[in-house]
């Protein structure tokens, strides 16, 4: 059963947010208008719940006339049948929510074990989450990308901005592994080679304050031709957090766009840092945790002579390695998301 005290909870706080919101007479209305845009889609689920409970037991009632047994009779079975799903959709209401899910995000994917090999494969994964966002309709700006000598990448650093952005990306996060032969191997053998990725949720100024003396800013100069270019084409910007230890560099073609960057980049790790250590405290059993598991943990594995990729947490393998490289993430994500509301529910006890 649906804990009916909390789902009253849920209509009560909505009710007052929206009587609040109609009298104009309130000091914090950004944030209100939020808590009442993400409350209003389950409070409607509620009142349809409620609906249903009600039509049933009305239906119900109706087989003790005998003038109205035979309507009731055709319609409790259809009902009765919408019922599981509705509590379904009523117990993930329930569930706590990631304040983070709605945010944008950062992808930060850099090569592992394996040399060039490992190089080329963070490219072919910046590649393939270019392709998963541009499915989605989501902006996916390259803020920082290193190229390697072959055409991989050393180091990139991605904001993905769009509707639910974190939500979907961040059981990304970990070590992606591959197995293939290189495209440097002569003799044709198979090699295994890895690169991580950590999705962040983009930070704003209001949840992490960075005062100046905690900050130590570098200008350097790339190579190019100078003179009057330097501070347009040829000046990047390294960002150090002294207090952490955490560098943050930016070298697009504005100094001025490079120090908005790199800080926009330091505010998200430190967010992040934030994240993991709230998280630290509330579970002791950080497996449980789907979304924000230790990076350094193998979650995935791309065999490409099998044409398979395995995701290592939930034991799923789908033989559509193609597609998947090609951004069809979908599936394997839904699968992730389920699996981690499933562990939310039996936490809950929902």
């Amino acid at each position: 059963m649906v804990p009916s005290d909390r789902l009253q909870q849920i209509t009560e706080r909505f009710e007052y947010l929206e009587a609040q919101l109609a009298s104009g007479a309130v000091d914090d209305i950004a944030s209100l208008s939020k808590e009442y845009s993400d409350l209003k889609p389950v409070a409607e689920g509620i009142a349809s719940y409620k609906q249903l409970l009600a039509d049933i037991s009305e239906a119900e009632a109706m087989l003790a006339d005998p003038e109205m047994k035979e309507l009731a009779e055709e319609e409790l079975p259809e009902l009765k049948a919408r019922l599981p799903e509705a509590e379904d959709a009523m117990r993930l209401a329930l569930l706590p929510r990631d304040a983070a899910d709605a945010r944008p995000a950062m992808i930060e994917i850099r090569p592992g074990t394996g040399g060039d090999e490992a190089a080329l494969f963070a490219g072919d994964l910046l590649n393939m989450y270019r392709r998963y966002a541009e499915a989605r309709g989501w902006s996916f700006d390259v803020v920082e990308e290193q190229a390697s000598d072959l055409g991989g990448i050393k180091e990139a650093v991605v904001h993905v901005k769009g509707e639910n952005v974190f939500a979907r990306l961040k059981y990304e996060s970990g070590v992606h592994r591959v197995q293939r032969v290189p495209v440097t191997e002569s003799g044709g053998r198979i090699h295994t080679s890895a690169a991580t990725v950590a999705v962040l949720p983009e930070a704003e100024e209001v949840d992490i304050d960075i005062p100046a003396t905690d900050i130590r800013i570098d200008t350097m100069r790339a190579s190019g031709a100078g003179g009057q270019h330097v501070n347009t084409t040829d000046s990047a910007v390294r960002i150090t957090h002294i207090p952490s230890g955490i560098v943050v560099v930016s070298s697009e073609k504005s100094q001025h766009r490079n120090r908005e960057i790199a800080m926009q980049v330091l505010r998200t790790r430190l967010y992040d840092l934030e994240r993991q250590k709230i998280d630290d405290e509330r579970s002791a059993d950080r497996k449980a945790q789907v979304g924000s598991g230790d990076r350094s943990e193998r979650i995935r594995t791309y065999n490409f002579p099998q044409g398979r990729m395995s995701d290592h947490r939930i034991n799923l393998t789908l033989y559509k390695l193609d597609q998947i490289m090609q951004g069809d993430l979908d599936e394997t994500i839904d699968a992730l998301t389920a699996d981690h509301q499933a562990q939310l529910l039996a936490a809950e006890g929902l």
